[in-house]
């Protein structure tokens, strides 16, 4: 019995790219190309490279399947794709890619077999499942998202977890204070 296989984790990766989503929109689009150290990605830049890294498990896991990475040349993979990290898209253009490519890669993360999944790849001398490689890019977002939450905070916008949190504790001191002007 699997307690999480690829239809939990694409219906998680669904909210985790939705998080992401709102972040980019919060953002305003002048700052996308702000960088918080000089060698960092800028806020584009960290986008597109989240949007890129699900087209990477399309190949490995779906048109090629490969039993192995050894070889495999990353750089020129990334730099081939339609969408990269150095693409100079609007904020717009940049947001209907995120959605695109998320759902995509969901949609194709749930039609994989267990089967398919339990299936090792050879990466970096260590054998590794596809099911653990697929919550690699699950988590390699989420470490992403984490970056675009600080650069929020340096650009001065309240990551919006922050401000649902502060919303739900202003609310529920409502009650409390109407509640003492009444004796």
């Amino acid at each position: 019995m699997t307690y999480y296989g690829p239809h939990q984790l694409a219906k998680s990766t669904r909210s985790v790219r939705q998080h992401t989503v709102t972040i980019a929109e919060d953002i305003p689009e002048e700052h996308y190309d702000y960088r918080p150290a000089p060698e960092s990605r800028s806020v584009r830049e960290i986008l597109l490279h989240i949007a890129s890294r699900t087209q990477f498990d399309l190949r490995v896991h779906g048109e090629d399947r490969l039993g192995s990475l050894d070889g495999f040349d990353f750089r020129g993979f990334f730099a081939s794709l339609p969408v990269h990290e150095k693409l100079e898209l609007s904020k717009a253009e940049i947001l209907k890619v995120m959605r695109e490519e998320g759902e995509r890669w969901c949609r194709f993360v749930e039609q994989l077999p267990e089967s398919v999944v339990g299936e090792n790849v050879q990466a970096d001398g260590v054998m590794k499942s596809r099911f653990e490689m697929l919550l690699g890019t699950k988590e390699h977002e989420m470490h992403h998202r984490g970056q675009l939450m600080l650069i929020e905070r340096l650009l001065d916008v309240v990551p919006h977890l922050t401000r649902n949190r502060q919303l739900a504790g202003a609310q529920a001191q409502k009650p409390e204070a109407a509640g003492q002007g009444k004796a």
